[in-house]
């Protein structure tokens, strides 16, 4: 019902495969084997009993600081002990935690390092430049009960559509959810026992930034995020934002899912003005779980880059950095995929780099 009220809002039907920078509407691409998703995990380490020998999995062990023989890193220190590398390093803990390791070991911005009592190594901007897809929603009261389809992830359907330009790059995607309010945010209480599905917006490319800083110089301290969305300075976001949350309603009335639904339920049908949509839309946003950009690759000549084009972190010799951290941009879709790619990547490069005597 929601492909073919797409198609009835002018959405054209499409198969998802690696090209989304087209419009339309569909099943995304999953990674899977036959019914059921794989994680990374799954599909590079599993079974476990044919782990090869050279490699030693060592899970709930916390790394606290990486080690350095002068500007060269030369392993990690973890809680079990120092864990020493023959050639180098690499830190793939995602766009929280790869910062923030960097930082406590002393690569980052040098004054908030000395803030926290850190001695810098190297003065980089690690942490800044925090990106992510932010995303709102309208809930809908189901009118009639949903039958879920074993095999399904609870959004199967997805739109990649341009709201506010006309240039025909997609600036939103549209996701179909079952649930309740309180499956999506905390913004809101009492919704739970209402039966709903939701049309949920991302801001596909998002220019606000934000940034990850240290609470303090113990390793077992979260780090400090603020995530900034709709901070960015021409509004585009916000903008993105209640024009997606719009489309989510045209697509509703359409005749092929508007049987499913009795009311709206958030925003709520007195919510209209786009100042009204944007105020919601900034207290209940939440992320989609893509945060990126916290450790950006870029050229040597990039005074805001962290790693070079074959991730190797600036100003220190031994170390990459492999993960979402490195993105310079924000991607356009879910960075799943991504990710994996820079693993089989940066194993590329180590694997045709010089190895030290």
């Amino acid at each position: 019902a929601y492909s073919e009220a797409a198609a009835e809002s002018g959405i054209p039907k499409r198969v998802f495969k690696a090209d989304a920078s087209r419009e339309g509407v569909g099943t995304p691409s999953f990674t899977k084997r036959g019914t059921l998703r794989r994680s990374a995990s799954v599909a590079y380490l599993h079974p476990l009993s044919d782990l090869p020998d050279n490699l030693v999995v060592k899970p709930d062990t916390l790394v606290l600081r990486l080690l350095f023989d002068g500007t060269r890193v030369t392993g990690v220190e973890t809680a079990d002990g120092p864990v020493h590398a023959r050639a180098e390093v690499v830190v793939s803990c995602g766009a929280f935690d790869s910062p923030k390791l960097l930082m406590l070991s002393g690569i980052g911005p040098a004054d908030h390092l000395k803030e926290v009592g850190i001695d810098p190594v190297v003065d980089l901007p690690v942490g800044q430049h925090l990106l992510d897809h932010p995303e709102g929603t309208v809930m809908f009261e189901l009118a009639r009960p949903v039958e879920r389809s074993t095999e399904s992830i609870g959004c199967d359907g997805v739109i990649v559509t341009s709201v506010l330009s006309d240039d025909g790059v997609p600036d939103t995607m549209m996701w179909v959810f079952l649930g309740s309010w309180d499956s999506f945010t905390t913004q809101q209480k009492g919704r739970e026992s209402t039966p709903c599905f939701c049309i949920a917006t991302d801001v596909s490319r998002a220019r606000s930034e934000g940034e990850i800083r240290l609470r303090s110089a113990d390793p077992e301290d979260p780090p400090l995020i603020d995530i900034a969305y709709f901070t960015d300075p021409e509004d585009y976001d916000a903008q993105v934002m209640v024009a997606a949350l719009r489309r989510a309603r045209e697509i509703a009335e359409q005749p092929a899912l508007k049987p499913w639904w009795g009311r709206e339920v958030v925003p709520g049908p007195e919510v209209q003005s786009d100042a009204d949509l944007a105020k919601y839309a900034a207290a209940t946003s939440y992320t989609a779980f893509h945060p990126a950009g916290t450790c950006r690759m870029g050229a040597a000549t990039d005074s805001g880059a962290v790693v070079d084009p074959e991730l190797r972190v600036r100003g220190v010799e031994g170390l990459r950095v492999a993960d979402a951290s490195i993105f310079p941009t924000t991607l356009g879709v879910n960075p799943n995929l991504t990710c994996m790619m820079i693993g089989e990547k940066t194993a590329d490069l180590i694997a045709n780099s010089p190895r030290p005597a």
